[in-house]
Formats: C-alpha cells, structure tokens, sequence
C-alpha cells in the first residue's frame, strides 16, 4: 500500500486518538461534571456517550495537521475535511453497529469488549479517513466544516435532550444524557 505523507499521519493519529479518547472518559468526572465540559466528552455510560470519545480528537487530530502542513504538503482543504468526516462518522456508527452486534449475539457486555469496540473503532474511522480522502472532490471544505460543526453541535444537543431510547440510556446509572 502506498501511502502519501499526509495518509501516514492519519494512521499516526490513531494512537493519539485511542490515548485521547481514553483521557476524555474521565475529564467530565475530574472537572467537577462540569455541564459545559460534557456536551463534548461522555458524561454517562451510555452507548451513545461513549461516541463523544471520538469526536474531540478525531477533529483536533485532523485540523492540526491540516493547519500545519496544509502549504507544505499542498494539501487539497475539500478532500481533507471531507475524510475528517468519513472518520468522525464511521467511528460512531463501527462501535454502535459492533458494540449491539456482540452484545446481541453473545448476550454480554464486558469492559474489555468495550476497549476493544473503541479501539476498533478508532481504527476503522481512519481507515475510512483515508479512503475518501482518497476521493475525488465531493463537497468544498466550507460545506464540510460546516458539517463538522452540525455534528458537534448535535453531540451537544443530545447530551442536553436525549431521546428515550436504549442507545442513549445509561444502565448504572439508569439515567439519560445529564438526568
């Protein structure tokens, strides 16, 4: 496989991400269950909660190296943003689809399950990253950073007002988003 610079360090950026993302599941804990601070890290044990572990590093991961190496790599602002997104998206939606895959199929949830959905996931979304960077242009980098900005702010309105539903429940706590 053939990788550009610039596809190396979105692999690069898994570890960081995992690392991430791993600290962020316990930031709203140690600032006090600061309401600000959890409508962008998991405030909960809900499935749903624990997609917010991507969502700050995947973005920071991607626009850092973007803002640093944008010039020198000539790096083309519609094809980035828009693999920022594939990654965003296909590391939510990975440890949903696993995450109830294995707990339906094997009846179960374990805590090593839950690192392993996490980091399979981490690594699927930037695997995703990759590929449509890859792409030709489908949509400018304005529309796509204004995509980026809709999916934080949806994190952060379901963390205010999460549906009733079992995706966003909290089983220890038996609790929704912040209540």
């Amino acid at each position: 496989m053939n990788l550009k610079k610039e596809e190396k360090y979105i692999l690069i950026g898994i570890p960081f991400i995992i690392i991430a993302g791993s600290i962020l599941h316990f930031i709203y804990d140690w600032l006090g269950k600061n309401k600000v601070i959890g409508l962008f890290v998991p405030v909960n044990e809900s499935v749903w909660e624990h997609t917010k572990l991507f969502l700050l590093p995947v973005i920071i991961w991607w626009m850092a190296y973007y803002i640093i190496n944008k010039d020198k790599d000539k790096i083309n602002p519609n094809k980035w943003f828009f693999g920022c997104i594939a990654a965003l998206v296909a590391s939510v939606l990975f440890m949903i689809c696993f995450y109830y895959a294995f707990t339906q199929f094997f009846g179960f949830d374990s805590i090593i399950f839950d690192v392993a959905d996490f980091i399979l996931s981490v690594i699927v979304g930037q695997l995703a990253g990759i590929h449509f960077y890859r792409k030709p242009d489908k949509i400018d980098w304005k529309t796509s950073f204004s995509i980026i900005i809709l999916i934080v702010s949806l994190f952060a309105f379901l963390t205010l007002c999460p549906p009733k539903t079992p995706i966003f429940f909290d089983n220890a706590t038996k609790i929704y988003g912040y209540t």
